[in-house]
Order: structure tokens, then sequence, then C-alpha cells
């Protein structure tokens, strides 16, 4: 991390799989550009990270992506940290940090469309296990996109697994918006 100028903070492994599979599809290389992809294990770490690597430590220039529900954790800690103050989503990206509607696999599953995201989950040999959780009770009469969002976020590390995937099926012209938006501003 010597010749590192800019840190992305993301809330988790499958946050920085993603970016960094984006960046290699469009043909970058965060690393060799001097940017750090970081995962916090959470967005309520946000505070520590940017006295690490903001304006407090070592005035490094920030960037990062959050799920909508986290939002909060994110203003306040840019707040403190004298990024602004009264902040809002359009504050937040004028600074590098993209908000995901709900999180990194709504977007994604959202930009695929179900057809191409069922695609993915066969071809890493797990429809059947995505077929078992539909039929239980309380997920019967869901969307099949809730559905498929339950079952990205359920069984070990099935997060840190699909970012991958997912980023490949994607068509470069339909990244979803935060993503993009991180990536151009980079």
């Amino acid at each position: 991390m010597n010749h590192t100028h800019t840190v992305v903070l993301v809330e988790g492994i499958s946050d920085k799989s993603a970016i960094k599979a984006l960046a290699e599809r469009r043909g970058r290389n965060l690393a060799a550009e001097g940017v750090s992809l970081v995962a916090m294990g959470g967005a309520t770490n946000i505070g520590t990270y940017i006295g690490k690597f903001g304006p407090p430590g070592r005035n490094l220039r920030l960037a990062g992506l959050c799920d909508a529900g986290e939002e909060g954790a994110f203003w306040r800690g840019l707040e403190r940290a004298g990024l602004g103050s009264n902040l809002n989503r359009s504050d937040l990206e004028a600074l590098g940090f993209f908000v995901c509607v709900a999180d990194l696999e709504d977007e994604l599953i959202r930009a695929l469309g179900i057809a191409t995201v069922e695609r993915v989950v066969d071809a890493e040999g797990e429809l059947r296990s995505f077929r078992t959780l539909q039929k239980q009770p309380a997920w019967r009469g869901r969307s099949t996109h809730d559905q498929l969002r339950r079952f990205m976020g359920s069984g070990g590390g099935r997060k840190i697994r699909y970012s991958g995937p997912l980023v490949a099926a994607l068509e470069l012209d339909r990244v979803p918006r935060p993503l993009d938006g991180l990536l151009a501003h980079l």
C-alpha cells in the first residue's frame, strides 16, 4: 500500500470482490492505479477507517460503497471527520460514496434480471438449493427477486462466492448506478 492514494471503503468482502471484478472487466487494475479496496467488516466501522485513512489519519483520498440501510453511518463518519455537515445522498456521491438501493445483491439482481441470475445459480450447482428455499413457507409467495436476495445472503459465504459470477454476467452497459458511479469517480 506504499503508493496508495485512494482508499475505497466497503462494508464487506463481497462488495470488494464485485468492485475488483467490474474494474478488471473494464480493463482497469485498481492496485496499479493506487486504489486500495478495504472491506471494513460492516458499515458501523466507517468512523475507524475514516480516522485511519482520511483527514485525521493518512489523509488519503476516500471513496466508498454502502447499503441504503447504512447510509446514516457513512454520513456520521464523514461529518465527524470534517468532510461536510448535514450530508445528503448527493453530497455523499460528490465525496465519492455511493449508495446501493437495498444492497449490492439487490442492485445486481435488478441489473441482470431473474432469468440470468437463476442461470448463474445453476452454473454454480445450486439451483436445487434455491428451489428448496422457494418452497419454504416463509418464502413461498414472495417475489423471485426477494427469494434470490435471501438465497445470496444465506449459506456460508454465498454473497462472496456469487459477487464475481454475477458481475461476470453483467452487460457492461447495464452496470448498477452505484458501482458505475464509484468506478467513474476513481
